[in-house]
């Protein structure tokens, strides 16, 4: 399988806007020789509150659409269309394609002493309870209390990160789970790492925050290394952004939190795919 070309086709990423931008991020510090096409899904955004069934059909017309870009594995950068696709799209294509749960639970195993993990997710996240099997998979002493904290992503993509109105939605969300024997707890939906720095002075210096986009990153390595497909020219590699709409704002966000300028992202109609 190790055959030129194929190490030196991208990677596909992919999310329901900005938030996968954060594993993106991390693709590039961990893997910077790795090119990159990633897509934001900016017109149907936000995924948590949509049903089982359309996250199945957006992940496949997504997945039909980085095919089309020859990308040799796929990043789901979504916990929602993580939990609720990935085991059925796994299935219908040839090339590695990994979520961004299974590492992050990993770490939060790897991580906790007393075996009580918080996770923050979107409803369709939590609802699914991807990560709780997953994590008493592992662990099956483990309590897992997860929460649904729907205005994350939207306080996220109009750029509230840093407004004092998100003290005020992280407090109403995660007090009850404050008050929990948490020692863990994993920030199950990538937008949420833009929210770090406020939620891990929240809960203070006893629970342990994982942030899977960088497990997700040093997972990908692995899964390229196993298949003998990673990129070793020893270049830096190449970044290309799609969105299905809004690709101004887009733009501005991703050169906010990328480590580069992005200069231009292509809008495409994802539903002809």
């Amino acid at each position: 399988m190790g055959n030129a070309k194929k190490n030196y086709a991208p990677v596909g990423v992919f999310d329901s806007g900005v938030g996968g931008l954060t594993v993106a991020r991390e693709i590039m510090r961990q893997l910077p020789e790795e090119n990159v096409v990633y897509f934001g899904d900016t017109a149907r955004v936000p995924y948590g509150s949509k049903s089982k069934n359309n996250i199945i059909r957006f992940s496949r017309q997504i997945i039909r659409f980085l095919l089309t870009k020859e990308v040799k594995a796929i990043v789901i950068a979504c916990n929602t269309a993580s939990a609720l696709a990935l085991e059925t799209v796994q299935e219908e294509v040839d090339i590695p394609v990994i979520g961004v749960i299974e590492p992050g639970a990993r770490a939060a195993v790897r991580e906790t002493k007393n075996g009580c993990i918080g996770v923050a997710g979107t409803e369709a996240t939590i609802r699914s309870q991807t990560y709780t099997r997953v994590i008493q998979r592992l662990r099956p002493d483990a309590r897992v209390i997860g929460k649904a904290c729907p205005l994350f992503v939207p306080l996220v993509e109009e750029g509230f990160a840093k407004h004092p109105i998100t003290e005020e939605v992280i407090d109403i969300y995660l007090s009850e789970m404050k008050k929990t024997d948490i020692d863990t707890m994993i920030l199950g939906c990538t937008h949420y790492p833009l929210l770090r720095s406020r939620i891990i002075s929240y809960f203070g210096e006893a629970v342990h925050i994982v942030n899977p986009a960088y497990e997700t990153a040093m997972d990908l390595k692995a899964v390229l290394e196993e298949n003998g497909i990673r990129n070793d020219s020893g270049q830096p590699g190449t970044y290309r952004f799609y969105v299905s709409d809004a690709a101004e704002k887009f733009t501005e966000f991703a050169g906010s939190i990328l480590p580069y300028d992005v200069d231009a992202t292509r809008q495409i109609n994802i539903e002809e795919y």
